[in-house]
């Protein structure tokens, strides 16, 4: 049931320590020309959660992770629950309404007895799991979380992130958790409450407090809520968190306040001081492209339409998705080659962007500031040369150094087509991948050749 709620923001620099008082975290920004925009946030699974908030002191259900169906069924027995839930570990939001294609539905379950959890598991152990999140392909489920079955009275949603507003982290909390905070945020938004943090001086008690009244804690639990909410922001500052996001926090039918289920983000930028963490990344559960994109310090994040597109800078990459829709076309990537790419780099950008069988062109978008127009140039006549493309290709480069960069392109005698203006360039690409896609429609073999 977590959603993300974090998903870029910029490097920050944070020294810590501790003192009598509380954790003190003193945090500065960069100066804008050090600041370097994070590429992902780390995301693991939820058994792995789990066991942070454990060690933070953090009250959770019991539960334990298991990697095969007999596992599943020896741990359902010693939890000595009689009712245990049976959670697939899969990274991605809506589990619950995913289907496997073993053909179970859901991805949390309810379960009885030993016995049906392990039938529960084998359906999932290995097998890939659909929900609305991770598109048709779905993602395989290598484990299982089971966990004790808890009996809420009440639910709530809880989270900490950054928050450029308020120049620091901010908590959020309502009270309709277990849903999807998002149709919350839309259908209800006077139903979240959030409470900015002074991240020299961290969680306040009165602070603490005040967020767990405006959620609706009853009296009896504020003080609880309160004490989890100090810790779960604890934990985001010494663990280098982007997101942490409680969905549900529950008050259970004695009272006690529980964290049932927990999505947490790192910083990659921290992967240095957070080596146990970022060494449990789970690779199988990310875009193959995406991680191939990462070894070559690209930021790529596959889409479902059929132009592909190579810019830099993550703003004008967004800015470029826009005006493709604009004109009635639909962008198969986000790719931002960043302000300091190599041609090597470009080269393996433009071979990334053709591994996708969806594209039908590709939009070149360059405005040279510390990126060289000329290296850009060069990047792309030798993808163009040594990968044997034969979609279309349309560039449109301004700033540094556009006039060597124009003039390569000339030299090189290639069929690259070149647009002055983002509009035009816009409008060209979407007409190129039109043709192809009707072409390919009906069986007709069409070959861009880029060699004139």
């Amino acid at each position: 049931m977590a959603s993300c709620l974090y998903r870029r923001g910029c490097h920050v620099l944070t020294t810590s320590f501790k003192s009598n008082r509380s954790i003190v975290s003193s945090r500065v920004l960069a100066p804008s020309s050090a600041i370097v925009c994070n590429r992902r946030n780390l995301s693991v699974h939820e058994y792995i959660s789990y066991g942070l908030l454990e060690k933070a002191g953090i009250p959770t259900p019991k539960a334990e992770v298991a990697k095969t169906p007999q596992q599943a069924y020896e741990i359902a027995k010693s939890l000595g629950a009689e009712d245990v839930v049976v959670k697939a570990q899969v990274l991605a939001g809506g589990r619950g309404k995913g289907t496997f294609e073993s053909g179970l539905k859901g991805g949390v379950k309810l379960a009885f007895s030993p016995e049906e959890v392990k039938d529960l598991a084998t359906q999932m152990i290995g097998k890939k799991l659909i929900t609305k999140q991770t598109g048709e392909g779905g993602r395989i489920c290598s484990s299982v979380l089971i966990v004790e079955r808890m009996y809420s009275r009440r639910e709530y949603y809880f989270a900490i992130t950054m928050d450029r507003k308020h120049k620091g982290p901010v908590l959020i909390g309502s009270s309709q958790g277990g849903v999807n905070i998002e149709e919350v945020a839309a259908e209800n938004p006077e139903a979240i409450v959030s409470q900015p943090i002074d991240i020299l001086e961290g969680v306040q008690r009165p602070q603490a407090e005040s967020l767990a009244k405006r959620m609706g804690f009853p009296e009896k639990c504020i003080s609880q809520a309160a004490d989890c909410f100090i810790k779960l922001y604890n934990l985001f500052i010494e663990r280098d968190c982007t997101m942490v996001e409680i969905n549900p926090l529950t008050e259970d039918n004695n009272g006690n306040v529980l964290c049932m289920d927990a999505k947490i983000n790192f910083d990659d930028n921290a992967a240095y001081r957070q080596e146990d963490i970022h060494s449990m990344r789970d690779r199988t559960q990310e875009d193959p492209r995406e991680v191939q994109a990462a070894e070559y310090d690209l930021n790529y994040i596959g889409l479902d339409g059929d132009i592909g597109c190579l810019v830099n800078g993550a703003g004008l990459a967004m800015a470029t998705m826009d005006i493709i829709k604009l004109h009635g076309g639909s962008p198969a990537n986000f790719l931002d080659v960043g302000g300091g790419a190599t041609a090597e780099q470009v080269k393996y950008a433009f071979k990334l962007i053709t591994s996708d069988p969806k594209v039908n062109a590709i939009l070149v978008n360059i405005f040279g500031g510390i990126m060289r127009c000329d290296i850009i140039a060069q990047g792309i006549i030798s993808a163009a040369s040594e990968l044997d493309l034969t979609v279309p290709i349309v560039v449109r480069l301004q700033g540094t150094q556009v006039e060597d960069a124009k003039a390569l392109i000339a030299a090189s005698k290639l069929r690259i087509l070149a647009c002055d203006h983002l509009d035009e360039a816009a409008k060209m690409v979407v007409r190129l991948s039109t043709i192809v896609g009707l072409a390919k429609d009906v069986d007709v073999n069409v070959n861009f050749q880029l060699p004139i």
